[in-house]
């Protein structure tokens, strides 16, 4: 996948447990964990939302785009 789930870094930069965060942000534990641990494939803005209000970062924080090598492959190929 070419998008990087950051949460953890940027729940130890801020010095935050999953449980406040879950408290915090009002989803559950499990769904936070699965965010953190990159283990989902979508993510609603409005959950993005209160997670970036509540560590007070911007969504570019915790989400990171990387390149695959198949993109980078297909792209030279079609040049």
């Amino acid at each position: 996948m070419a998008i990087i789930l950051r949460l953890d870094r940027v729940m130890a930069d801020r010095k935050i447990s999953l449980k406040e965060l879950s408290e915090k942000v009002g989803v559950a534990n499990v769904n936070l964990s699965k965010i953190k641990t990159g283990k989902i494939s979508a993510i609603r803005f409005s959950t993005l939302d209160a997670i970036c209000d509540v560590l007070d970062c911007q969504p570019g924080d915790i989400l990171e785009f990387q390149r695959d090598d198949r993109s980078s492959e297909q792209e030279q190929n079609e040049a």
